[in-house]
Formats: C-alpha cells, sequence, structure tokens
C-alpha cells in the first residue's frame, strides 16, 4: 500500500489512457480502452445527451491516475472505436 506525504493512501496505481478528442472546434477527453491512439487519430465518441455517436480527431493523448484524471472519473465516458 502507497501512502501519500498529506498522510492519505493512494487508492489507484492504475493507469488510463485519456484522450482529448475535437468535434466541431472545441476540445473533449474521453477515456480510450487502448494506448495505441495517436494525435490524428479519427475516432467516434458519444455526444450529448442521448450519447450519439459523433467523428472527432484525436488533439492529444495522456496517461494518469484516477487522482491526477484530466476530468473526473465518474463524468468521462470511453471512446466507441476508431473509425477507418
Amino acid at each position: 500500500m502507497i501512502h501519500s506525504l498529506s498522510g492519505g493512501v493512494i487508492r489507484d496505481n492504475f493507469k488510463y489512457t485519456f484522450v482529448k478528442v475535437e468535434i466541431d472546434g472545441t476540445p473533449y477527453w474521453y477515456l480510450s480502452p487502448t494506448s495505441a491512439i495517436e494525435a490524428g487519430a479519427r475516432v467516434s465518441v458519444p455526444f450529448g445527451k442521448g450519447d450519439l455517436p459523433r467523428e472527432g480527431v484525436v488533439l492529444k493523448t495522456e496517461q494518469a491516475d484516477a487522482q491526477c484524471a484530466p476530468v473526473p472519473m465518474n463524468r468521462i465516458r470511453g471512446i466507441y472505436g476508431l473509425v477507418r
């Protein structure tokens, strides 16, 4: 078990792959099931209230644990997959 310097316990050591995806000129963060996605890839992602599939372009990828995620883990959604 790993402890933080402030006395708490670091809960999760697992590294997630986050992708920043541009949709209609606006960037959004999504969770990727693989670290093999690179900037410039076209992906299908859930978008809007109905989670309708939208196509976007990956701007960058980032590896982080749940505590250092770019957005809260309970609000992030996963990508549907690569667009060919």
